[in-house]
């Protein structure tokens, strides 16, 4: 009889305890939801919205719904894309058998990047900062120089046009820059976002 009242009250705990954790989880997963839509619908404002999403949809629980998160995130994205290309052209131009007018080609994107790295991150350690009666000025010069690392990657991708620079080298290069510059958009036009929702 013993054995038999401890099953009933087992089986009932077991249902309980199923209900618990099925709400838990429930619940757990609730708050990615509304910071996946922010994502989604604050990456429709940037010219490259798909590649917003997926660069940064990884991101929600760091996220949130903050604007000022959004816009960081997306600079430190950028910059991560940014140096792992210029590692890569570094590397590529110590390659032999290139013509001349590639190697000169990619020795000026190289210097171009290595500015474009230096401005990012210049930009990512002042968002850290940015709060109080200084905003406006240290959101402009965070505007100023992510619009200087969007004008060093342009003019990099800019050099590997027409037929002299040909080849492997340049499909490979200028569809990773073209990538950083795109980055480089969004996250430009994030900050322009937080900065008119501070405003």
């Amino acid at each position: 009889m013993e054995g038999f009242s401890s099953k009933r009250f087992f089986a009932p705990l077991l249902i309980l305890l199923a209900i618990s954790s099925y709400i838990n989880s429930s619940l757990a997963a609730t708050p990615n939801k509304p910071s996946t839509e922010f994502i989604r619908t604050s990456c429709s404002s940037t010219t490259y919205p798909k590649l917003c999403f997926t660069s940064l949809s990884t991101y929600t629980n760091l996220i949130q719904t903050s604007p000022q998160l959004l816009a960081s995130t997306a600079l430190n994205v950028t910059l991560s894309s940014a140096k792992s290309t210029y590692t890569m052209m570094v590397n590529i131009s110590k390659s032999q058998g290139m013509s001349p007018k590639v190697v000169a080609t990619m020795k000026d994107c190289v210097e171009e990047l290595s500015d474009s790295v230096y401005e990012l991150k210049k930009s990512i350690r002042e968002m850290k900062n940015v709060k109080g009666s200084k905003f406006q000025l240290m959101i402009s010069d965070i505007q100023t120089w992510v619009s200087a690392a969007l004008t060093d990657e342009t003019t990099c991708t800019d050099g590997f046009q027409g037929k002299a620079t040909n080849g492997n080298v340049k499909t490979l290069v200028r569809g990773r820059i073209v990538n950083v510059a795109q980055l480089t958009s969004n996250a430009l036009a994030l900050i322009n976002r937080y900065a008119s929702l501070h405003g």
